[in-house]
């Protein structure tokens, strides 16, 4: 099974520890093992956090992380959180947030990790007859840029409902943070090739248009990786970006969205039927006495419940107008 970054880091510092140990009763051996940097950051984070006192803070009060690693808008993203806001409403917060003082609004914060906790316990705010009661249970300390996105990347490297693509962009944070592939690797729990792998994808599919797609939890690398060779062709690109605003874009999943842009930029586009053409209205002076009306698979005849009488007096009659009919056709002598 493979091992989350908390436990790889727990056994450095056992290893760690270990050594020290046997160094003190032993003569000095030089030590052999180094763990990366993200590792060594994580471990430094959580002997912070041992350390830290937990202050309870006015949610409104704090700012989101200024690097993105969640989609915004995503209707399972949504339903989550709705899960997650009920949980903390029936039994409280169960682990603090991280935050650092605002770097540019004084008495304010910004948040490490914990947003989706911060997010349900501001909709509870919103929804509190006493919205001032409502507080947020914190870790508060100075954190550089690289410290923030470095915690935050504590969160999302132990996280396992982050889905492909939402891997992808947060790797390109981690990137545009100044971490090198063989940083990443730990964070994400991949290898260097599948790290590569997700910068190739995010280098060609713009970031609005993967923004627009959503976070997509039943589509994975090979739906990603085949919609990246489409879109190699730049025409591709604004073909796709036209639907992007459609109801129909819209009103699909995750799913349903890449599967449409793929078509349109495979050069797929659906064309909307002229029903109008297709529709015969039976009337006499101003009643209307039924409707037929011609699709792809067949043709529909629809009586209106009040002509119920119609109704009855045509099925009765369908036998011989049938026989006219093929008679007219030369079926019947």
């Amino acid at each position: 099974m493979k091992k989350s970054i908390l436990q790889r880091m727990a056994e450095e510092a056992v290893n760690r520890t270990e050594t020290v140990e046997a160094d003190a009763t032993e003569k000095p051996v030089p030590s052999r093992r180094h763990s990366s940097p993200v590792i060594a950051n994580v471990g430094k984070s959580l002997a912070h956090l041992g350390e830290d006192s937990i202050l309870s803070i006015d949610p409104s009060r704090i700012d989101r992380s200024p690097y993105q690693d969640r989609f915004n808008n995503d209707h399972e993203a949504e339903a989550e959180l709705e899960a997650l806001k009920v949980s903390i409403a029936a039994e409280g917060q169960k682990i603090p947030v991280l935050v650092r003082p605002h770097p540019s609004k004084p008495d304010y914060y910004q948040l490490a990790y914990g947003h989706r906790r911060l997010a349900a316990i501001k909709s509870l705010m919103a929804d509190s007859e006493r919205p001032e009661t409502v507080k947020i249970k914190a870790h508060v300390r100075n954190l550089t840029d690289r410290q923030l996105i470095e915690e935050q990347a504590v969160e999302n490297g132990v996280r396992e409902n982050l889905t492909w693509i939402e891997q992808a962009m947060w790797a390109v944070q981690l990137k545009e943070a100044g971490l090198s592939h063989r940083a990443i690797c730990p964070v994400l729990a991949l290898s260097e090739a599948a790290v590569s792998h997700l910068f190739r994808v995010t280098s060609v599919i713009p970031a609005d248009i993967i923004f627009a797609i959503g976070r997509a939890k039943s589509v994975g690398r090979p739906k990603w990786t085949a919609f990246a060779e489409l879109l190699k062709d730049d025409s591709k690109v604004a073909a796709v970006r036209q639907i992007l605003d459609t109801t129909d874009f819209l009103s699909k999943d995750g799913a349903g969205r890449i599967g449409m842009a793929m078509d349109r930029a495979s050069g797929i586009i659906p064309t909307e039927p002229d029903e109008s053409s297709n529709v015969i209205n039976f009337t006499l002076g101003e009643r209307l006495f039924g409707r037929m009306k011609s699709s792809s698979t067949g043709t529909t005849v629809t009586i209106p419940k009040k002509q119920d009488a119609f109704a009855r007096w045509l099925a009765e009659r369908m036998p011989e107008l049938v026989r006219e009919y093929d008679h007219q056709l030369g079926r019947v002598k």
